[in-house]
């Protein structure tokens, strides 16, 4: 069963670790990828660039609005997702929470996909 993992984060708490920083959970976080990667469980990965190079389409109006930024104001900002194909639930959320020991803060959600079109097809 295919699943997301998204990834929450303060951006701001994000965005003001230092290089070093980042580089240490980027490294931590690489290497679980290369592990689930390897056991041929893992989907795309993406980082998302800041919510200030977002643009966001409303359709509540016709034609719809298109504005700069994210659409939800919160204080953890959507940064990233990982796809995967696991047996089931408890395996998706134990990958979760090998990231969340990876990458201190923020939360991971996981939810299951209706439909997944792997890349190249």
């Amino acid at each position: 069963m295919h699943y997301a993992i998204l990834c929450y984060h303060s951006e701001e708490v994000v965005m003001a670790w230092s290089k070093e920083q980042n580089e240490e959970v980027m490294g931590r976080l690489e290497k679980i990828r290369q592990r689930i990667a390897k056991e041929g469980k893992l989907g795309p990965v993406a980082r998302l660039l800041p919510t200030t190079a977002a643009t966001t389409l409303r359709k509540d109006r016709d034609p719809p609005l298109i504005i700069d930024g994210p659409f939800a104001e919160t204080k953890e900002q959507f940064l990233g997702f990982y796809i995967v194909d696991v047996a089931d639930l408890d395996e998706a959320l134990g990958i979760a929470r090998e990231l969340g020991e990876a990458n201190p803060g923020g939360a991971f959600e996981v939810r299951p996909l209706a439909v997944y079109y792997p890349a190249g097809v």
